[in-house]
């Protein structure tokens, strides 16, 4: 069952009340596909480095260092995922749901310095007209990497958007930009074999400016959220339509949606049969907020303002 704001509210608050099932599911997928994508950073920038210093390639070695990027921020969305799913407490009522938003625009953050690093490296590799040699080993490595960080990407976007998580967005985002990276590698590679001079900088440009756009994207929906904006308008219209579907609720209006975090925090009035009784017309009351968290696969906390249906209370 969801928990209301006034009882999230009390002055008198009971340690004892669980987390919420939603929150410890969420947390365990969270946490298994960030360390699958730990694991498999570490493998591919050692793999990376191997081959970058043997043989001198330093788009290789900067591509290495671009999945060690990828492992601070699986370590941000770990922490932030842990610390988001604290059950509330006296000086966080609401919970803790902000901490996995800051973690998301900490990652997102991360996007676009890696987008900026990326363009400034390869502005001033072509301003010295470096080449690059042909190296058979290079072309092994990226391939390699973007295999693995494109089935990384595709997994933990799934859990993303499973479990509408900013965070874990935002890092299946940056396994992908190291596969763009790696992406940028290999048409630099196709290019020198090709006698293209600078193909491998201008390919690694226009994956910067692609990292970039997509860190903005995220620290945008951060902002939203940040700001108490709304819930996506799918959820917005599935909420309306368990709540019009109730026959004992007569009318309702003043539904208010945002989020905390992975959680829907939404309020609403709904008008019942002003002969209740106030045990029958809190009964309309649970009901309402047990289907509305059976239906929502997000977490849910609901307040329900029961009111007498009256020509005074009709919006």
């Amino acid at each position: 069952m969801s928990r209301s704001f006034p009882e999230y509210a009390s002055p008198l608050w009971d340690e004892s009340v669980p987390i919420d099932a939603k929150h410890d599911a969420a947390g365990r997928q969270i946490r298994s596909v960030t360390y699958l994508g730990a694991v498999v950073n570490i493998i591919l920038a050692v793999v990376k480095m191997v081959i970058g210093v043997a043989v001198s390639s330093l788009a290789m070695i900067a591509d290495a260092i671009h999945s060690l990027s990828d492992l601070a921020t699986d370590i941000a969305v770990i922490v932030g995922s842990y610390w988001g799913a604290k059950k509330p407490d006296r000086t966080h009522p609401y919970g803790h749901g902000r901490i996995e938003t800051f973690s998301a625009a900490f990652v997102a953050m991360v996007l676009i310095a890696v987008g900026g690093f990326m363009i400034y490296q390869a502005t001033m590799s072509i301003a010295r007209n470096e080449m690059t040699g042909i190296h058979w080993g290079v072309l092994a490595g990226a391939l390699l990497s973007i295999v693995a960080k494109e089935w990384l990407y595709r997994v933990t976007k799934n859990v993303a958007m499973g479990l509408h998580s900013p965070a874990v967005y935002a890092n299946a985002w940056h396994h992908r930009s190291d596969a763009f990276s790696s992406v940028a590698v290999l048409i630099g590679f196709v290019a020198i074999v090709a006698g293209f001079d600078h193909g491998d900088q201008a390919a690694a440009m226009a994956v910067g400016l692609m990292i970039i756009f997509v860190g903005c994207k995220v620290v945008a929906g951060s902002l939203m959220e940040l700001t108490e904006g709304a819930v996506d308008p799918e959820t917005v219209d599935l909420i309306k339509g368990v709540i019009s579907a109730n026959p004992a609720i007569r009318q309702w209006h003043r539904l208010r949606t945002r989020t905390v975090g992975r959680e829907v925090f939404l309020d609403v009035h709904i008008l019942v049969d002003p002969q209740l009784n106030v045990a029958a017309a809190h009964d309309i009351s649970e009901r309402l907020e047990k289907t509305l968290d059976e239906e929502i696969s997000r977490p849910v906390n609901i307040t329900v303002h029961i009111e007498p249906d009256l020509p005074s209370f009709r919006k």
